[in-house]
């Protein structure tokens, strides 16, 4: 379908509105109480939910040193611990603030993938990426 956009309002109408379609339901709020996570799948990704004070966030589920299972990890607090090396993740951003030891260094790890959420209601919604580039 062709849209042919006159004003600069109707490009900014038009982008929230596609931006708003691609949120998906992945859970409901009840389902993840404060302190909890919980390993969703959204496109064959694995993505975990975190509650950190009835504040939700979202972080790739596979740890970016060794690929472990982070909701297999610990949370205290916002800090969730890799269960494999023990690397150590602000689940807030998704920022590294602990790498594993190597003998005589550190191992390289990276920082955990976050994802944009938003809630509706009780529904816990991550953002799809669009396969539409919007320029």
């Amino acid at each position: 379908m062709f849209i042919k956009i006159r004003t600069q309002r109707s490009i900014v109408e038009y982008v929230l509105s596609a931006h708003d379609l691609s949120f998906t339901k992945v859970a409901e709020i009840s389902e993840i109480p404060n302190g909890k996570m919980k390993m969703v799948k959204l496109n064959d990704i694995e993505i975990l939910i975190v509650n950190v004070n009835n504040s939700f966030y979202a972080i790739s589920n596979n740890c970016i040193h060794k690929g472990g299972k982070l909701s297999e990890g610990s949370l205290d607090g916002k800090i969730l611990t890799c269960p494999i090396h023990g690397s150590k993740f602000d689940v807030t951003t998704g920022k590294c603030i602990h790498r594993p030891r190597k003998i005589f260094s550190q191992a390289k790890t990276d920082d955990a993938m976050s994802y944009e959420l938003r809630l509706d209601g009780e529904d816990i919604l991550l953002y799809k990426r669009s396969v539409w580039n919007i320029s």
